[in-house]
């Protein structure tokens, strides 16, 4: 794919029924670094290390070493049994260069979003990963971006509200171990009731 064509997003958000909280990130990677067919696939992102942490205390908990791949299923399963929903900011992009950079990405048409929302009944809580989701996110509830680990409110049209979040970015491009990333997303994840403190 040439620089700067218009990619879609190659999956559908992943909504288990019981979602009380939506993770959202800007846009996967090309296809040529996945190391599954699934969100967050690039093995040089911190999302799932960042997951096995905080859900088994293990950073490889969701992932093959030998296989150098991901385990889609077992990470599947987890985000079901937690009631956790995937998603991204972007749903057709254009990179301005080369990489998965969100810094070189443009947002040419956005999820959205309050759709989404609508036919999640459960959800109270959006985490934006990254400076670039927290701000399409804020933009669409105008407010402001957050600062990590303080929430905002987005009151939607029903009326019916949510809290948003901005998480670290996990992209390893932003420098913070992952064990200091998996910190703020258990706060999250706590103070919106899908872990124990």
């Amino acid at each position: 794919m040439a620089p700067n064509d218009i990619e879609t997003h190659p999956w559908r958000p992943f909504i288990p029924e019981n979602a009380g909280v939506l993770f959202l990130g800007t846009f996967p990677p090309q296809p040529k670094r996945w190391a599954m067919d699934f969100y967050y696939p690039n093995r040089t992102n911190d999302f799932w290390k960042v997951m096995g942490i905080i859900m088994e205390n293990n950073p490889e908990a969701y992932y093959n070493k030998a296989a150098k791949a991901y385990l889609p299923d077992r990470i599947k399963a987890m985000l079901r049994e937690r009631g956790i929903a995937l998603a991204d900011t972007g749903l057709k992009i254009r990179r301005l260069r080369d990489n998965a950079s969100d810094k070189f990405l443009e947002i040419v048409e956005t999820l959205d979003l309050p759709a989404l929302l609508h036919s999640m009944p459960h959800c109270r809580a959006i985490g934006a990963a990254g400076e670039k989701a927290a701000s399409v996110v804020a933009s669409m509830a105008e407010i402001a971006v957050p600062p990590i680990g303080v929430p905002s409110q987005w009151t939607l049209a029903s009326g019916r509200t949510v809290d948003i979040w901005r998480l670290p970015s996990t992209s390893r491009a932003y420098p913070l171990a992952p064990e200091k990333k998996a910190e703020a997303f258990r706060t999250f994840l706590t103070a919106e009731g899908i872990i124990e403190p």
